[in-house]
């Protein structure tokens, strides 16, 4: 059996040794679009995190069985293909959910304690030669007794929900699906949500329902000074929209995902005037080091299951 790992440089230094056992292993750090056809050849297994997989490339591979997507997503996949050539396709859940709870209320804090300032006023020396004690300059507010708002009450939001929870803060989730209910937390409009709540973050889907979710109309709704934080997927809201709207209004985004990534250099994002209030993060949520040990060995079990 021939395992073709395609995009192993994703996994950092997370050990790939567990794929030896399972037959001959083909590890590429990166493939383009135009290298895909030739990497995967003769393959009976392909692994791809974000390698693009079309009907044109599995039809070309005889040999081809199974298709293992290291992430949650199956979207780099044509299912439909997959099917009608009676090819597996497996996915992983869930291995990265405490890492992507961890960063929402990372970039959360960054922000509203104004971490870049207070970092560089007391290296850069100025707190040295202000003379007093501390500096008030910034003012930071508590989660307690603010209201957050959670787009997407999967097994991510709930567990930023529950953590929001204890530290005081009254929950609101809109469900982008319709279909989610609980009594947990409460459940509001989306425009509800925008107008009254100082916290938001996003944890949903791509989807026909959530692309473009959040444009410069709805953004300019948003309470004042309230902080919008995206961790599901980058097409939800508009970035042309946030790069503006920072400008004309006191908000603040947190974004560690975006419409194309790696993020263009010519992107609206990196020329705003008010950066303090704009937190990017180059779509590392998901990738403590245990979450991707956990990802590896669920492509490996995935693998196991199928032979």
């Amino acid at each position: 059996m021939k395992i073709v790992l395609l995009d192993a440089l994703s996994f950092g230094e997370t050990s790939l040794a567990a794929f030896d056992a399972l037959g001959d292993i083909e590890v590429y750090q990166t493939t383009t679009p135009e290298q895909t056809q030739e990497h995967i050849t003769n393959a009976t297994v392909i692994v791809t995190n974000k390698v693009v997989i079309t009907k044109e490339h599995m039809q070309n591979v005889k040999e081809l069985k199974l298709i293992c997507v290291a992430a949650t997503g199956t979207n780099n996949v044509d299912l439909e293909a997959a099917k009608e050539l009676g090819i597996e396709v497996k996915n992983v859940a869930g291995y990265s959910t405490d890492s992507v709870i961890q960063h929402t209320f990372s970039m959360l804090f960054y922000l509203i304690g104004h971490s870049r300032y207070y970092d560089e006023v007391t290296k850069d020396k100025s707190y040295s030669k202000s003379g007093l004690f501390t500096d008030v300059s910034h003012p930071f507010f508590e989660v307690k007794g603010k209201k957050w708002g959670i787009i997407g009450l999967g097994s991510i939001g709930r567990g930023v929900a529950t953590i929001a929870k204890a530290f005081g803060a009254k929950v609101f989730y809109y469900s982008t699906s319709g279909v989610n209910r609980t009594e947990d937390f409460q459940r509001t409009t989306l425009e509800d949500m925008l107008q009254n709540c100082d916290i938001i973050s996003i944890h949903a889907p791509l989807n026909e329902k959530t692309q473009n979710l959040l444009d410069y109309e709805q953004l300019l709704t948003c309470k004042e000074g309230a902080v919008v934080l995206n961790l599901g997927r980058g097409g939800i809201i508009n970035e042309e929209a946030v790069a503006r709207v920072i400008d004309e209004k006191n908000l603040s985004f947190g974004l560690d995902v975006f419409t194309k990534e790696p993020l263009v250099e010519s992107s609206p994002l990196l020329s705003v005037k008010n950066k303090e209030r704009l937190y990017l993060t180059p779509h590392i949520a998901w990738t403590s080091l245990e979450a991707r040990e956990k990802l590896i060995a669920k492509v490996v079990q995935n693998i196991k299951e199928s032979f």
